[in-house]
């Protein structure tokens, strides 16, 4: 008789710390544990059936997650560059300046340089 109620104190575990708190001490319907329950077992079938899937992407969400500042970052710089070179074409006098100097130049500003305001404008 003793195995007998050891072997049922181990059968009857002690409830999870969350559904103590959410469905014992506050009181949450019991269909949202069964739910949740339900949930909780799909979610481990899926993670133990695709874990090569899952981690491959993973890979690839954190892979795009590193580059993505740094495409960003070249985006903006090129971007930059041909609103310098289109503003230096504009406004500048760029007779006996040729296209790879105009680049230059547009590149030299967006980095923080100030030989665009060497440059005559067209205006004087």
């Amino acid at each position: 008789m003793n195995t007998y109620e050891n072997s049922k104190k181990k059968k009857q575990k002690d409830l999870p710390w969350w559904v103590e708190l959410l469905f014992v001490q506050i009181g949450l319907p019991d269909k949202l544990l069964i739910k949740i329950l339900k949930a909780k077992k799909t979610s481990k079938e899926f993670i133990k059936n695709e874990k090569k899937s899952l981690i491959i992407f993973l890979f690839v969400l954190t892979i795009l997650t590193y580059f993505y500042p740094i495409i960003k970052h070249a985006k903006n710089k090129l971007d930059c560059e041909s609103i310098a070179k289109n503003y230096i074409i504009k406004n500048k006098n760029t007779v006996g300046i040729n296209n790879r100097e105009i680049k230059m130049l547009s590149t030299n500003f967006c980095y923080g340089g100030e030989e665009i305001y060497e440059i005559e404008n067209l205006r004087n």
